[in-house]
């Protein structure tokens, strides 16, 4: 795990004693996109209604891993978030 990661931990953990989410996980989930190809997810998380979000944090996006993410989010059925820390806070776009 490295630093952004971390800290993006740190605030799930503080999203989960606020009862914001149920529960995450790090690196839990990975997904097969193709032969050979397969994306781990970051933090696999459960919202507190019950949904599964794939989180995907990045000190910053190559085009590369923005692909993959946008592959993995036509392909399965959960929402795809991606997750960078803009100064104090979370910038957060979501994949369709």
């Amino acid at each position: 795990m490295n630093k952004t990661e971390a800290a993006y931990g740190q605030e799930l953990d503080r999203r989960l004693h606020a009862g914001e989410i149920q529960w995450y996980r790090f690196e839990s989930v990975k997904l097969k996109l193709a032969s050979n190809t397969h994306l781990t997810i970051d933090f696999f998380v459960m919202t507190a209604a019950g949904e599964l979000e794939a989180h995907e944090v990045k000190g910053y996006w190559e085009e590369d891993a923005r692909v993959k993410v946008k592959v993995a989010a036509a392909m399965y059925p959960f929402r795809f978030l991606a997750v960078q820390k803009d100064g104090s806070s979370w910038k957060v776009e979501h994949f369709a």
